[in-house]
């Protein structure tokens, strides 16, 4: 019956960017390239009262490429399922600026996420860009989620390629609408492209990219969380709740949380 369920509505649906969108998704980011110039749009900066009182805020920022130097990798564990999780990536710049991407599912207004809908096309995907005093402490400070900020371990030559093709993908989202899909088209199986069209195959598929709450002891193993800790003990290191909220209002916030 999913079968014929999913063959229905990929005959009869298709991806918009013309819906009655939820208010902290109505803007889909854009960049635009001049060399080592990087002007993303839209990057989304609300100021939050509660998870669903907030006031909107986006700006516009040119990025050096030559000064991003940082990738960080950052899971949310969320509900009682032990794999249930949302993945996304910030990247770092000497200046100690941040910016955070995350592919997540663009909701119309009162519509929440449904896994079973995600897998008839009822949800569209869109990447936000945003900075981190939005999407980190959304989901640390007014969800009450845990969140992991691990750093990755790359050169920053890759940093700089995953960063330009998260840009290029929002873009192409931006032109193109895909649908979200709970098992092919996630926050995580996107960073696992993203990572193998620099390094191939450098992330298999396995249960861990589609049950992301392992996302990160799967990262650890594959050697691309960068820590000389274990597991457990870079869990715990990186584990930024109680900073965030000790920070919220800080300037600095993307460096306090990030301190030992």
């Amino acid at each position: 019956m999913l079968l014929v369920a999913w063959v229905v509505m990929a005959l009869v649906f298709r991806p918009s960017t013309d819906r009655d969108w939820a208010a902290d998704q109505t803007v889909l980011p854009w960049a635009e390239f001049a060399g080592s110039m990087v002007t993303v749009h839209g990057i989304r900066n609300f100021n939050y009262t509660s998870e669903t009182d907030y006031q909107p805020a986006w700006y516009d920022r040119t990025f050096d490429l030559r000064e991003l130097n940082s990738a960080w990798f950052i899971v949310e564990p969320f509900g009682e399922f032990e794999g249930a999780a949302h993945t996304f990536v910030s990247f770092g710049f000497r200046n100690g600026e941040y910016v955070a991407v995350s592919a997540e599912i663009r909701k119309e207004k009162g519509e929440e996420f449904s896994a079973l809908k995600g897998l008839l096309r009822q949800h569209e995907l869109m990447y936000v860009v945003g900075d981190e005093r939005d999407l980190i402490k959304l989901r640390s400070n007014f969800r009450k989620d845990q969140v992991y900020v691990y750093p990755v371990r790359a050169r920053p030559e890759n940093i700089r390629r995953m960063f330009i093709g998260m840009m290029m993908r929002a873009n192409s989202l931006r032109d193109r609408p895909e649908f979200y899909n709970t098992l092919t088209n996630t926050c995580t199986t996107n960073i696992m492209r993203h990572v193998n069209a620099i390094r191939p195959k450098r992330i298999p598929l396995r249960m861990a990219v589609l049950l992301p709450g392992y996302a990160d002891r799967f990262a650890y193993e594959l050697g691309l969380i960068d820590t000389d800790l274990s597991f457990e003990e870079a869990r715990q290191r990186f584990h930024i709740n109680e900073k965030a909220q000790e920070f919220a209002l800080d300037p600095e916030f993307s460096r306090k949380i990030r301190e030992p």
